[in-house]
């Protein structure tokens, strides 16, 4: 299969490339790297990259982030940065990209645990995280020919512990194997509409 990879060199996209690239052909899409640069947060951008990559079976987005801090100290503009910089962006890339993917191809967004299992300050990315699982969920069943979409939704990588260091309390990390796995499971199997939870 041909595979979109947007945010191949982040800590999911990495887990996502190493679980795919010994059979697939990737195409790399990132800001600033890869096969095609992308600005996810300009439809003109993606639409530039869907030309650039051309027909492809199955795409990936892993990327995205929100804003952290308590609710108290929130405002509406901070709130909106986890829909705008994760949950758009990711919705974009599948309303743009329908006319790009083969008949039974697939999407595959990126999610994750706060909307679940929350720590502190996480309100922003939690509501980004339900919005991206919401929208999986709603837009299976009307997909065209076959498209098949999911989300997949892990929580703290392994190989992002440092960068979190005492934020996520109690919370076991998961490993890159399992979350590639995860992704395997939603590009070359059979689901659609689901939340591919990695706990």
């Amino acid at each position: 299969m041909r595979i979109l990879i947007i945010g191949a060199r982040g800590s999911v996209g990495r887990t996502v490339v190493n679980a795919l690239e010994d059979r697939h052909d990737l195409i790399r899409a990132g800001l600033a790297s890869g096969d095609i640069q992308v600005d996810l947060e300009n439809l003109d951008s993606i639409r530039n990259m869907y030309r650039n990559a051309g027909n492809i079976d199955a795409v990936v987005a892993a990327i995205g982030h929100g804003h952290f801090g308590p609710v108290e100290e929130m405002t509406g503009e901070l709130w909106m940065k986890g829909i705008l910089h994760k949950a758009l962006p990711q919705i974009n890339v599948v309303l743009e990209g329908i006319p790009w993917v083969s008949d039974r191809g697939s999407f595959t967004l990126t999610s994750g645990v706060l909307n679940r299992d929350p720590i502190a300050g996480c309100a922003s990315a939690a509501s980004a995280n339900g919005a991206i699982d919401g929208f999986v969920l709603g837009a299976a069943g009307d997909m065209p020919r076959g498209i098949r979409i999911n989300s997949v939704s892990p929580g703290l990588l392994e190989n992002s512990t440092d960068r979190y260091t005492g934020k996520f309390p109690g919370h076991e990390p998961v490993s890159s194997r399992r979350v590639g796995l995860a992704f395997t499971k939603s590009i070359e199997g059979v689901v659609t509409g689901q939340t591919i939870r990695i706990d």
